[in-house]
């Protein structure tokens, strides 16, 4: 009985070896040959060669949105470029076109390398039929091209933008991150844009207070006393002040402990330069 029990788990041994080889053999067939990690782009494109086989359209689209955005931070704007007319769904289409943007954006690259890629992601974009996927776009392309410094070019994005609330939307993107970038005057000049009154009260009170958080008083005073909606406006102007005072308290917050270091060492510095008659007789 135990030699039959020693026999069978020999045979189970062999059993799982085998199938453990032969399931080896069959994964590494379905691999493409391993990446060395600092190479990005190969890993990337060991992705794309893994999303080809995603049978999902909405897995697949989300996996090519994703993989579009790596590959253009990681500078190959091609093959991100290449990605979008993969995308199915206009909106995930609209989403790629913003990653490959908002990406490329952060590169610091020459302003005819911008200029050459947001014509592109403008063609692109043109060729989404869905009217409103196609608005979105728009408006991200907007906010890319503001984000890279190509502000004429964002205005005249925006500017295409059939649907108003869309546009004034884009508009109003496009001066947050013009207020983010420290940059009031054209941030100010983009809300201008804004149609709707309410939407420009909006899109003022929000970069009054990133222009107060940068403590840019002036600026953000401006923007803020330049609300219609009295509500808005005093909330807008309290925000403000609430910042600045805040601001206040902790620059002398920093003074007062600079000031406690500075007489603490001074204190320390006279300590060490006492002596007593002794030490200071020579022998």
């Amino acid at each position: 009985m135990r030699i039959k029990k020693v026999f069978g788990l020999i045979i189970l041994t062999i059993l799982f070896i085998s199938g453990r080889g032969l399931l080896s053999a069959s994964h590494a067939q379905t691999l493409s040959s391993p990446c060395n990690i600092q190479d990005e782009i190969c890993i990337l494109d060991q992705i794309f060669t893994a999303a080809e086989n995603i049978e999902n359209t909405h897995w697949k689209d989300q996996t090519y949105r994703e993989l579009a955005k790596s590959y253009a931070a990681s500078g190959a704007l091609e093959k991100a470029l290449s990605l979008i007319t993969r995308v199915e769904n206009p909106d995930t289409r609209a989403m790629t076109i913003r990653g490959i943007g908002m990406e490329a954006a952060e590169l610091n690259l020459p302003p005819q390398t911008y200029t050459s890629l947001f014509r592109e992601l403008r063609r692109q974009a043109d060729d989404i039929e869905h009217e409103q996927s196609h608005a979105i776009a728009l408006t991200y392309i907007a906010m890319s091209q503001a984000f890279a410094g190509q502000i004429d070019g964002a205005a005249r994005t925006a500017a295409d933008i059939e649907n108003e609330a869309l546009r004034d939307k884009a508009y109003g993107e496009t001066a947050e991150i013009l207020a983010e970038q420290r940059k009031p005057e054209i941030a100010l000049q983009a809300i201008d844009n804004i149609q709707s009154p309410a939407f420009k009260d909006k899109a003022l009170s929000v970069i009054s207070k990133i222009l107060a958080d940068k403590k840019l008083y002036n600026d953000a005073y401006r923007a803020a006393n330049a609300i219609e909606n009295p509500y808005k406006r005093s909330r807008a102007l309290q925000i403000m002040m609430d910042l600045k005072q805040k601001h206040a308290r902790e620059a002398l917050n920093d003074m007062m402990t600079d000031t406690i270091h500075d007489k603490r060492n001074e204190t320390k510095n006279n300590a060490m330069k006492t002596v007593t008659p002794n030490e200071s007789e020579s022998p």
